[in-house]
């Protein structure tokens, strides 16, 4: 009776308000829950059979209700798949033979099987090879909402070994998930290709399975009655293929053991282009027809790569092909299924003539980062979705590896704490952020992890520890982890273990738990006081309450030049560090400056007092500081204004010393803090919003004197970024000069469309430019981009558009383009480049959302893409009273998949809000404003 009544007690406490009738209503109900369960084990118990080795439940598809994990008492070996496609008809059917461990006595067999595949109860058994028997027609239930198959047999099943086989069949559908339908044209007719995408948990739509990383098995996957004239492709080299007539059935090799998200399959008619590695690896560029040269430069990134990462990690590349292939339907950038890796087009292709350096770079980008999970992820995987970051964080990291191999006057270590560590920062600054290790209790909570956490936070974590623990050092410890875990799954713990054995860092674990086991990160506040530094840590938060939360961190300073760095760690909340000797020597004041987390290599933030903050600001207009470092401090100083804990003013004044800056990451940080504080403006103070803009155009017209409109013989990669950049921000801020120019410089692309007036570098800035005279009396310009957008094949042209057409400010021209977006002409995954709304357009975009959320939930279904639509458009807000109405309008909306991105948007709305406020109360920021837009 205690152990009934105790929770009770507590629950009466907190809810005294509720009647006596419901709370011993309550009791009872769990009461008589609690007996079932007693006599339930009472009648095991009489039946002799153990409750821990057995599972005779009475009602399966209740009893494995709800659970996180599927059972281990069967675990697969290997499976044989047929899959038997009709692409004609969008649907498929197959049979599954699963050679399948039983480990506990059982009658159940309990894996995975999505509600929309169909299960022939007929086509059910079991047989074991030992005795021959076959255990036929068991009850088979489906639990629709945990996605899983119960399998009740009349007997218990032998342990050791045996088959168990099913027949199924199902649809393929167009949600870019499972095994699906792409469209592409050929010769002027719409055609179909059968594609699989089955990372998180969508293998289970296509077939029966344990669809869960630590269930590695091998597979043996046969393609029948395919049309004899498409390209059949799956992890594996084809083994065997037999014609008949018109038709073909595909064997494919026996793979290694692999998870259930890496096991692919494509079909389709391709062209290719190929290449071998030194040892031998074929290596092959699928395309659409017609398009094969465009993957010559993904081909030649793709072989050196596998070369750097074989001896960076002491551990060549495990399968005998490579293929690589661009799908026109496609909802990640990539997806890294083991020797069949598919992309999306504009991450795979490359046009010499018509795609920007911009483009390039993402290629390279992401080939590197999928190939890098042949290794971290496929080789050795995650053993469970909490550990996501060990495949996202490291592909993520590995690519810059890769890259500044490859490609080293791009700079690429320059522009990781921009894209990489700036972002995670950005999103583990709120409240509703997530630890890097983070459970997951349900396959539906898997997509939401699939973020900047997992990805750039991990990579930017895993710099700052090899930063630790020194490049050599951490370079053979990934290679034993690799050696130690190859073909089998692994545990953030089990890293720690052997950086901790090959560093001789016996604190490894404790210093990184800090780090992935609590969401967030620290602010450091440094004071110098009588030459000793004084530094305090507490977690950095936009909405302004820092908690009691530690981290232990690896700290580097510097003082007057980088000859003098300082390496240390921190463990306390406070520390002081008297460096009297450092500034002894010091008399010039452009020397006289201290500059922590030397190169941005720490996740946290600083925070200056204002007589260190003064010596940086003349540090930086004098080019004293390395490119990351003056980066790094643009971009804490426009964080500790966002929260809060710098005014406006005080930023904006800052943000003159970088008026003559040329460096490609620092300005796309600028160009990012620019946009970013003209919205705000804009809510807060529009009265100031010509002399923002006026000194913001100041302070990028210096860059535009040096880079031009047109390509300069012999410049960097960097610099023929910057100056897409460049323009299209001035665009947006209404420079005459640039729309008029790019106007011009469009009508003679419009006349010509290899014109070298119009370089793929600019290309978004004009189309831009164009919008910005766009009206709804006259939607020239409009017609004019829609006319290219229909013309052109190049997905990277129809992005660039899609993400130009609502920057317009003329309220219904921004509608029209959202619904152009939403519109047949723009594949599914392209929509939400069509978000990039102008801040005039904020308004309309929530009502067109609002209109058109049961159209795009339809559309697609739950996951990535429906949640892409929410942050975009809802985070821009800044008023509590729209965040009021976007809580009311999504109470009954919200899918499991975006909840936590709903939750992060409205937190920003919050804090937009509290900053508006603060900008209004900033009494010096008028009087600023017109000084620095005057200079």
């Amino acid at each position: 009776l205690f152990i009934i009544l105790t929770p009770y007690t507590l629950y009466f406490s907190i809810s005294l308000s509720q009647s006596f009738a419901s709370f011993f209503s309550d009791i009872l109900i769990y009461t008589m829950n609690l007996l079932k369960k007693c006599c339930s084990c009472f009648r095991k118990k009489t039946d002799g059979t153990s409750t821990s080795t057995s599972h005779q439940l009475s009602h399966p598809t209740t009893d494995f209700k709800g659970q996180p994990r599927l059972p281990t008492f069967a675990v697969p070996i290997r499976y044989d798949i047929q899959l038997k496609p009709d692409l004609a008809a969008c649907k498929f059917e197959g049979i599954v033979s699963i050679v399948v461990n039983i480990v506990a006595d059982t009658r159940f067999i309990v894996l995975n099987a999505a509600a929309q595949l169909h299960i022939n109860p007929d086509s059910v058994y079991f047989s074991d090879p030992n005795s021959n028997k076959v255990f036929e027609k068991p009850k088979v239930g489906k639990v629709e909402a945990d996605e899983i198959l119960v399998l009740e047999f009349s007997e218990t099943l032998p342990k050791g070994t045996g088959v168990l086989t099913i027949g199924f069949e199902g649809v393929l559908n167009d949600k870019m998930k499972g095994f699906y339908i792409s469209t592409y044209d050929h010769n002027g007719e719409k055609k179909n290709m059968a594609v699989t995408q089955f990372e998180p948990a969508y293998a289970r739509q296509c077939f029966p399975c344990w669809d869960e990383p630590s269930f590695k098995a091998k597979f043996n996957i046969t393609l029948l009655d395919v049309p004899s004239e498409l390209v059949t492709l799956s992890n594996m080299p084809v083994d065997e293929e037999e014609l008949n007539g018109n038709l073909k059935t595909v064997y494919y090799q026996e793979s290694p053991v692999m998870s259930t998200y890496l096991v692919a399959v494509v079909i389709g008619l391709f062209d290719y282009i190929e290449d071998h590695t030194p040892d031998g690896i074929k290596v092959r560029v699928y395309s659409q027809v017609g398009k094969a040269n465009q993957g010559k430069f993904a081909l030649h990134v793709a072989l050196q790569t596998l070369g750097f990462y074989k001896d960076y990690f002491q551990m060549p590349y495990s399968l005998p092909k490579l293929d690589m292939v661009a799908i026109p339907d496609f909802a990640f950038g990539a997806m890294e299924n083991y020797g069949l890796v598919t992309y999306r087009e504009t991450d795979l292709l490359f046009d010499d003539h018509h795609s920007a350096a911009a483009n390039k770079q993402r290629v390279a980008t992401v080939v590197a980062h999928e190939l890098a999970h042949q290794w971290f992820g496929n080789l050795v995987t995650m053993e469970w979705w909490t550990d996501l970051w060990l495949n996202e964080g490291f592909a993520t990291w590995m690519s810059y590896m890769a890259k500044d191999k490859l490609f080293p006057e791009w700079k690429i270590w320059t522009q990781f704490f921009d894209h990489e560590s700036s972002e995670g920062l950005r999103l583990d600054g709120l409240a509703k952020s997530h630890p890097i290790e983070v459970e997951v209790n349900h396959a539906s909570e898997i997509d939401e992890i699939f973020d900047t956490i997992s990805y750039k936070k991990g990579a930017s974590i895993i710099q700052m520890l090899k930063g630790y623990v020194g490049g050599p050092h951490f370079q053979n410890s990934l290679a034993t982890y690799i050696k130690r875990h190859a073909w089998s799954n692994a545990r953030t713990n089990d890293l720690w273990a052997v950086l901790k054995e090959e560093c001789n860092e016996p604190t490894i674990d404790k210093i990184m738990n800090s780090w992935t086991k609590q969401e967030g990160y620290p602010v450091l506040s440094v004071k110098m006081k009588n030459q000793t530094l004084e530094i305090k840590q507490s977690r950095f938060l936009y909405a302004g309450s820092h908690d009691r939360c530690q981290w232990i961190i690896p700290i580097t300073y510097c003082c007057g030049d980088y000859d003098s760095l300082i390496s240390l760690l921190m463990e306390k909340k406070s520390e002081t560090y008297d460096i009297k000797d450092l500034l002894s020597n010091i008399t010039d004041p452009a020397r006289s400056w201290i500059k922590l987390n030397v190169e941005q290599i720490g996740f946290f933030r600083v925070k200056y007092d204002d007589g260190l903050a003064a010596k940086l600001r003349y540090a930086i207009e004098h080019k004293c500081l390395s490119v990351t470092d003056r980066l790094g401090i643009l971009d804490d100083s426009f964080a500790l204004c966002m929260a809060r804990e710098m005014s406006l003013t005080s930023l904006l004044t800052f943000m003159a010393a970088y008026r003559e800056e040329l460096e490609h990451t620092v300005l796309s940080n600028l160009i990012k803090i620019i946009g970013k504080i003209e919205r705000i403006v804009a809510d807060a103070r529009p009265e100031l919003m010509n002399y923002i803009k006026q000194f913001f155009i100041g302070l990028l017209l210096p860059a535009v004197a040096n880079f031009g409109w047109d390509p300069k013989q012999g410049e960097s990669h960097l610099d023929a970024m910057s100056r897409g950049d460049i323009f299209t921000a001035l665009a947006v801020l209404g420079h005459e000069e640039t729309i008029n120019e790019a106007n011009s410089r469009f009508n003679a692309f419009l006349n010509d469309r290899n014109t070298p007036l119009l370089h793929p570098d600019i290309r978004k800035a004009a189309y831009v430019a164009v919008m910005q005279k766009v009206t709804s009396s006259n939607k020239e310009g409009l017609e004019s981009l829609l006319k290219v957008y229909r013309e052109t094949d190049l997905s990277q042209e129809k992005t660039r558009i899609l993400g130009s057409l609502a920057s317009c400010p003329d309220e219904s021209v921004v509608y029209e383009a959202l619904n152009f977006a939403l519109s047949s002409e723009v594949r599914k995954q392209d929509a939400v480049f069509g978000l990039a709304v102008s801040k005039e357009g904020r308004e309309v975009a929530w009502k067109w959302l609002k209109n058109n959320w049961d159209k795009i939930r339809t559309t697609y279904g739950s996951g990535l893409l429906l949640t892409r639509f929410v942050g975009p458009i809802v985070s821009s807000f800044a008023s509590s009273d729209k965040m009021k109405e976007i809580g009311k309008f999504f109470g009954n909306r919200t899918q499991a998949s975006m909840v936590r991105t709903l939750k992060q948007s409205m937190e920003q709305i919050y804090i937009n809000s509290k900053w508006v406020q603060t900008i209004r109360n900033d009494k010096d920021l008028a009087e600023a404003v017109k000084k620095l837009a005057n200079k």
